[in-house]
């Protein structure tokens, strides 16, 4: 994918910069500088990045993927190129770095890192070293309470629906969490790789598959088949639950009494890029303590970010979807690398189930 810089050269900046200052507005305002930032879709204010550029100058954009295999895949073709800033799952940085495709993380120009709290920069392997904490959740199932005759409380609610549901169930097109969950109906670890195991998780998915209407990650507007009633419960994170739900007041989400999978996403800085102080200006910003606040209650996640938690409401700290008990997470686990003959069979029995 390319990349267009919109605004003036740095040529024609040199002359036009002293008469933007003759009347009156910022230098930096003609230097138009472009950040490309890969994300998921509704994970960010856009109010916040509007604030960013008319204090800096900088203008970010935005270009969406709707899973972690699809971001992955995508800078596979793209040799992790074209892109500034991307939005990075823990799972996923060890290997992109190994690829040389993540920057490592210069401390000095992110100072607002400090205000991390230390475990989630090290809850993955390498994370530390190439990635800043954006956010963090749960995967678990959100459902219609009005259209499931029954409180949804098992992942087996989800792989064994009533004939009342078939069709009308909707999972994700990410190995991972598709296996992962597979794996936790069945009472096992999410990062199993006993052979056994996952066979089971395969015969428990072919299972399922009749009654799934599709593996595409819904959207999370008014527009949603969880909002039209399409789809009456599917896997979803714990936040987009929550952002669906303000249009649906009978949309519930519940984190499976055998636990799922909790997570934390990172911004990395690609080493690609050509904006690599403006990147890591933008990652600075997003981490000043009212922005971060202001962005956790819009994309609807718990912070890492301290300083940011302190200034969000009760209600928000208190939103058990948002930040579960210890006891909900008493079962859940994150993802650990695993070998590669067993990323293989993953992959392979992902590919039998959605393609």
């Amino acid at each position: 994918m390319n990349k267009y810089k919109a605004g003036m050269n740095k040529c024609n900046a040199l002359w036009v910069a002293p008469f933007f200052l003759m009347v009156g507005l910022p230098a930096q305002a003609v230097e138009s500088t472009e950040l490309l930032f890969l994300n998921w879709s509704n994970y960010m204010d856009p109010e916040i990045l509007t604030e960013f550029e008319q204090r800096t100058g900088i203008r970010v954009k935005q270009s969406y993927f709707d899973s972690d295999t699809s971001r992955n895949e995508l800078l596979l073709e793209t040799e992790g190129k074209g892109f500034d800033v991307a939005l990075i799952n823990g799972a996923s940085i060890r290997i992109l770095a190994k690829r040389g495709w993540l920057e490592p993380l210069d401390e000095t120009g992110i100072p607002n890192l400090t205000h991390i709290e230390p475990r989630w920069r090290t809850t993955y392997e390498e994370a530390d070293a190439y990635g800043v904490p954006y956010s963090w959740g749960s995967v678990g199932i959100a459902y219609r309470q009005d259209l499931v005759p029954f409180t949804v409380s098992s992942w087996m609610d989800l792989f064994q629906p009533p004939q009342m549901l078939q069709g009308k169930v909707s999972m994700i097109s990410d190995s991972s969490e598709l296996i992962g969950a597979a794996l936790k109906a069945l009472g096992h670890s999410l990062n199993s790789t006993d052979v056994e195991e996952l066979k089971e998780a395969e015969a428990l998915l072919k299972t399922q598959a009749p009654a799934v209407k599709t593996y595409k990650y819904l959207s999370l507007d008014e527009n949603s088949a969880l909002v039209s009633g399409q789809i009456a419960m599917g896997i979803m994170y714990s936040g987009d639950a929550l952002m669906v739900q303000g249009h649906h007041e009978d949309i519930v989400f519940v984190l499976p009494e055998e636990g799922g999978n909790v997570w934390v996403d990172y911004l990395s800085v690609l080493s690609a890029s050509t904006e690599k102080a403006a990147a890591k200006r933008f990652i600075d910003f997003l981490n000043e303590p009212d922005i971060a606040a202001r962005n956790a209650q819009y994309i609807h996640y718990a912070t890492p970010n301290r300083a940011a938690e302190e200034l969000l409401p009760a209600e928000f700290k208190n939103d058990p979807v948002v930040y579960p008990s210890a006891q909900a997470l008493e079962k859940s686990e994150t993802y650990h690398r695993l070998p590669a003959r067993t990323q293989k069979r993953r992959s392979a029995i992902f590919s039998r189930i959605v393609y």
